[in-house]
């Protein structure tokens, strides 16, 4: 038998803790922690659980409005009514760190991540959009090397070859992940955005957001209430991909983060969709007391998070889970982020129902515990004690931090002058002519119908604007709605002035629902940003907050959730800021619907507003 690690100040500090986070947790329990504990710990209060570092900012965001039936913080997903006893819930989330050591992978299983936490509410998963940032897959000449760069050599140039090599492998591993999963599990891709910039080399953002419909009587609640009731695991075995995978996204890429690579999850797209089918149909019985996906820390979120929720408490045997490789420790099986698992909590005397039901569906299902009044998580394997702490602590009362704060040195002056020296740039092109083939050869401008062609955006056959336009827009047959959908997000404008940025995105993202015909209801975001523990980066994080903020309080469209993910730096330093906005629109009536392409010859062209950020972006590498 193997015997467990002694647990040291120096296995703290390597489980991402510090001193006095571990004389909380001895406070906490009354004694020392065993290892499983400290690791359960390690998981729970990680940046990517328990947004300790941003947990204060995101409490600035409008939450409450006439149309929210929950709110951001409550569950796993917001959920929007749209009238008629319909409503959508939707969600954005990241999957940056695994996508950059494995993009396929990492791409994939963020898809199929997103896609739980809807079905998880008991709503339908209808479709998908992203959000992406890579570095830079434009070659670069010698002789632009030279204008560029006075000390450049052959072996710079070389480097850059090689950046854009391994950017160019990123791009193609992540469209094609994103692919894969929404192609095969029939939830349609059918919008997004996708940048580059050389800020984001080597540490790709990979957003997702996913949409659902349900009636509002079919609102599922991820709470374990109900003493006695016994607890279910349903899904894939466990194995040990995904292992400690939350702590690992809350830390920076370095060279070595190859070596993380079993951080990584591995995604089947065939299995999510027996599960998907086999719980909303266990969710039209009344065999459910409660429901929760098995996402960042996996068994250990979803069972501490659901007593929380409840007041309850929990307890499971480890021995009773499902798993797909021999010899597997506590630690492990509560820490793997195997995909495609979910924890229910039946009511008593339905257990035959939930049975049948999964076995129908040909999907693992096993009873592992039950729901307890003492408020513990306790957690057992082959009888004996692996963990016990209690539930609300681990789950809601991880130390929340205020970092110093310290303007960022790039950003501009905003007066005239300095407005002058970025337009400046422009008197470098030698004709219109030329200015414009320099801005559609840039890839963030450039065509992306390569990546569109790769998404199956016609499954389900509610497509009614196809990707490419302002916004998304898809027609859901059973509410007899028309629902519209953007991602937005300029990462250049938040990094020269992050609050003006932060506005900008939701403005984008307003602008984009309008004039696709319609009318903005609430907004998800995705924070992704640097080490908060730098001052620079924490003010680019709270300032772009306050933007987010102040704009969604000027729209009306409350925030409903969504994602931080921080510690996006490599070697090369940390991505620009980007506060990605996911915004969800009703389409009042169908001739709203308008797409951004030229229709008719004779048409009047009119030009509304300034230039934009590309040709800053130009104009920014020339100075």
């Amino acid at each position: 038998m193997m015997t467990d690690p002694q647990v040291t100040p120096e296995l703290v500090a390597k489980h991402g803790l510090t001193a006095e986070e571990f004389e909380r947790i001895r406070r906490i329990l009354g004694r020392e922690p065993n290892f499983t504990e400290l690791g359960i710990f390690s998981v729970m209060w990680s940046e990517h659980c328990s947004y300790k570092n941003s947990r204060k900012q995101l409490r600035k965001f409008p939450t409450a409005g006439p149309n929210i039936l929950v709110k951001a913080g409550e569950e796993n997903a917001g959920v929007v009514d749209i009238g008629d006893g319909w409503a959508v819930a939707f969600k954005i989330e990241s999957h940056n760190h695994p996508s950059a050591i494995e993009p396929f992978q990492g791409a994939a299983t963020g898809v199929g991540g997103i896609i739980r936490d809807i079905f998880t509410m008991g709503a339908r998963p209808e479709f998908c959009l992203n959000s992406l940032r890579f570095g830079s897959i434009k070659e670069v000449t010698s002789d632009e090397w030279r204008v560029t760069r006075e000390t450049a050599d052959q072996k710079q140039i070389g480097n850059q070859e090689s950046e854009i090599r391994n950017n160019i492998r990123l791009f193609t591993g992540v469209v094609s992940g994103i692919a894969h999963y929404g192609n095969c599990i029939g939830v349609p891709t059918i919008g997004g955005e996708i940048y580059f910039d050389e800020s984001f080399e080597g540490n790709p953002l990979v957003n997702v957001f996913c949409l659902g419909v349900l009636r509002h009587e079919q609102l599922a609640r991820g709470a374990a209430r109900g003493v006695g009731n016994p607890v279910f695991y349903v899904g894939a075995e466990t194995g040990r991909d995904g292992l400690a995978g939350a702590a690992f996204a809350s830390r920076e890429l370095t060279e070595e983060s190859r070596e993380d690579r079993p951080a990584v999850q591995v995604g089947d797209p065939f299995k999510e969709k027996l599960l998907l089918e086999a719980c909303l149909e266990l969710l039209t019985t009344d065999a459910v007391a409660g429901i929760q996906d098995m996402g960042a820390a996996g068994l250990t979120c979803s069972t501490c998070e659901t007593a929380s929720r409840g007041g309850t408490g929990i307890e499971i045997d480890l021995a009773k889970v499902p798993k797909r490789e021999p010899g597997m420790t506590p630690y492990e099986i509560l820490l793997s982020e195997s995909q495609e698992r979910m924890l229910i909590i039946a009511k008593r005397g339905r257990e035959d129902v939930v049975r049948e039901i999964f076995a129908k569906w040909d999907v693992p299902c096993a009873e592992i515990g039950r729901v307890t009044p003492d408020g513990i998580m306790r957690v057992r394997n082959n009888g004996r004690v692996a963990a016990e702490i209690p539930a609300k602590p681990l789950a809601e009362e991880a130390p929340v931090y205020e970092r110093e704060a310290k303007q960022h040195h790039t950003t501009p002056i905003k007066d005239t002058k300095e407005i002058e020296r970025l337009l400046s740039g422009f008197s470098s092109f030698e004709s219109v002519r030329r200015a414009l083939k320099s801005l559609l050869a840039d890839p963030t401008i450039a065509s992306k119908n390569w990546v569109y062609r790769q998404y199956d955006h016609t499954v389900r056959t509610g497509t009614v604007v196809k990707p490419g336009s302002d916004a998304a827009v898809f027609y859901i047959r059973e509410a007899n709605k028309f629902i519209a959908a953007t991602t937005d997000c300029n990462s250049l404008y938040c990094a020269l002035d992050p609050r003006e940025g932060g506005r900008i995105a939701v403005a984008e993202a307003a602008r984009n629902l309008t004039c696709s015909g319609a009318r903005p209801l609430a907004v998800t975001d995705n924070l992704n940003f640097g080490n908060p523990y730098k001052p620079e980066n924490f003010w680019q994080l709270r300032e772009a907050v306050e933007g987010v903020a102040e704009a969604c309080r000027a729209f009306g469209t409350p925030v409903t959730g969504g994602n931080v993910s921080l510690y996006n730096e490599s070697p090369a330093g940390a991505v620009d800021p980007t506060p990605t906005v996911a915004m969800v629109g009703l389409v009042d009536e169908e001739r709203h619907i308008t797409t951004q392409w030229f229709k008719d010859a004779g048409d009047v062209i009119i030009l509304i507003g300034a230039t934009g950020a590309v040709p800053s972006q130009i104009s920014r590498n020339d100075t």
